[in-house]
């Protein structure tokens, strides 16, 4: 999971209190002393320096620094330091309020770059515009995602931009003052940022919410979730416009329906489901005769994706993410291929953090195509534990738990998710087919008959050569042979799998002249898996030979 820090918004009286900070009187506390609390930095970027005197140990609260801002360096002792404040060029003004830590006594130091120039736009302009611009937004508020910094959506008509951070005008989170509801028409203002392709302003100061004439009180079923079978879906208004008014979106028509109005209380009926899971916004509008208010709220429906038997692709997770207000009011399943590990599984937590894409291919966070497992479990829904095999890249999992969409990425909730299987397996006992855990033969046939295709890795021993014929030669270049954990054969489908048509070291075809296999040999061969006739084994001249007896040339 990607965190960011929330820092001070612009105070634009700041700029009027700053020219230069060699001009400032020093400020004092008992024991340390600043030459100046305020720090000013061209708007073309450069350096500024002050002296902190001190008689004991500081340091600069780095919770408070923002990223465009270096501090050089953060902590001192008795004497006088010299500490510099660097920023690169801006395209608009910012600043930041520094905490300056002295025992128990803090230091403030305000540091201002440029004089920022709130521009009015529509979220369009915004989204166009560049990044580091400041603009006054108003729009309506169409879904609120965090209540303690204050995030939310806001909606003009002309597009949509995410309020990352909400603060008043002393910079401090202060939602209770907001007063902001889904529907409310909210005025901000804010920097500019571009984040995994979301268009977002960084803590925007409030300026004004103009409350909407209506809003949902209540849905029915309360999570607004209805079942594969279909059903009623009932929304409770509290409206104190002139008028109520509400259609049926054109993306929903096929199985959703206006069923009755009855004052504030709307009833719609959705058709049983047979494809995968499915939702919609629902707008319902008043007026007070000059003006349009809106309210909205999701309904989504179970489909038959999303299960053990039918798990979600990668893509398909993400867009039932993106339906979801909160986590998910159940467990769903996800297969997809293991793209990039961002925390190894370890005792000490016993979870792992990591990245699954369709093709095994990580995109930059890329909100369409990465999903992420965050602190996710280990097989058998347990805590990973010392002897357990690793995860790794490549390795194709299937995963279960509750998700949703935080900060804009579909993912795990933190702890309520595990791997339930890890190249068609279960457990570990036998091996993941990774290069550190490679399948035993018994692990690589449980693989392939649990429908396992992908690339794997497995090692045993050469138990028969089902002909002479079947050993490498010149005219084909590639093998077929048994494998066993201990080398005897037995004919037993269940724990002996067949290497088919493998190719030699280094996935080329032998040649006269390299070495022969025989029966007994150690060896670890890579390559797809599938079944035939009843047999577990690599897919015809797709497989190769990694090692023999630990050699790989």
């Amino acid at each position: 999971m990607k965190l960011k820090y929330f820092f001070a918004a612009i105070v634009a009286s700041l700029a009027m209190l700053v020219s230069c900070s060699d001009d400032m009187e020093p400020t004092y506390l008992d024991g340390l002393q600043v030459s100046s609390s305020y720090v000013a930095i061209p708007v073309d970027g450069g350096s500024t320096t002050i002296t902190v005197s001190a008689n004991n140990a500081w340091s600069i609260n780095s919770e408070n620094v923002p990223e465009w801002l270096t501090v050089s360096p953060m902590t001192g002792g008795a004497g006088e330091t010299k500490v510099t404040f660097t920023a690169a060029g801006t395209l608009d003004g910012r600043t930041a309020v520094l905490q300056l830590l002295f025992g128990d006594d803090v230091q403030f130091i305000n540091v201002i770059q440029g004089l920022a120039t709130i521009s009015p736009a529509t979220c369009a302009e915004v989204i166009a515009g560049p990044d580091s611009k400041t603009y006054q937004v108003t729009g309506t508020v169409t879904k609120i995602a965090n209540t303690s910094y204050g995030n939310f959506y806001l909606n003009d008509g002309t597009g949509e931009i995410y309020i990352y951070g909400t603060v008043d005008a002393s910079g401090s989170y202060n939602w209770a003052k907001f007063g902001i509801e889904v529907g409310d028409e909210v005025t901000v203002a804010g920097p500019k940022t571009t984040y995994n392709g979301t268009v977002e302003l960084v803590d925007a100061t409030w300026i004004k919410t103009t409350k909407s004439l209506i809003k949902v009180a209540s849905v029915d079923p309360e999570n607004a979730m209805l079942p594969t079978e279909g059903g009623d879906f009932t929304v409770t208004l509290e409206n104190k416009g002139l008028n109520l008014s509400v259609e049926v979106p054109a993306d929903a028509q096929s199985w959703l329906s206006l069923k009755s109005v009855n004052g504030n209380t709307v009833v719609f009926h959705a058709v049983e489901n047979t494809a995968g899971p499915r939702s919609t916004t629902l707008v319902f509008n008043t007026t007070d005769g000059k003006k349009s208010y809106t309210a909205e709220t999701t309904v989504a429906q179970e489909g038959l994706a999303g299960t053990h038997d039918l798990p979600f692709t990668v893509e398909e997770a993400i867009a039932y993410c993106n339906t979801l207000s909160g986590n998910s009011p159940k467990e769903v399943w996800i297969k997809g291929i293991v793209s990039k590990i961002d925390s190894q599984f370890g005792a000490q937590y016993g979870n792992g953090t990591f990245w699954i894409s369709g093709d095994g291919v990580y995109n930059d966070g890329d909100a369409a195509l990465d999903f992420e497992v965050f602190r996710g479990l280990w097989l058998g829904n347990q805590k990973w534990a010392e002897g357990n095999c690793l995860l790794a890249e490549g390795a194709e999992v299937l995963i279960c738990g509750t998700v949703c969409l935080y900060n804009g990425v579909a993912e795990t909730a933190s702890g309520k998710a595990y791997v339930a299987e890890v190249n068609g397996v279960t457990t570990d006992a036998n091996g993941i087919g990774t290069a550190d855990a490679p399948f035993a033969p018994e692990g690589a046939c449980n693989a392939a008959f649990a429908g396992c295709t992908n690339n794997v890795f497995v090692a045993g021993k050469v138990a028969k050569f089902p002909k002479d014929s079947d050993k490498f030669n010149a005219q084909y270049g590639n093998a077929s042979f048994w494998m066993s954990a201990d080398g005897s054969y037995t004919e037993n489908k269940a724990v002996e799998f067949e290497a088919f048509r493998v190719l030699y070291l280094g996935n080329r075809k032998w040649v006269e002249g390299d070495k022969v296999l025989n029966e007994g040999d150690d060896v670890v061969i890579y390559g797809p898996l599938t079944t035939y006739n009843g047999t577990a084994e690599t897919a015809g001249n797709k497989g190769y030979l990694i090692s023999i007896n630990g050699a790989t040339e």
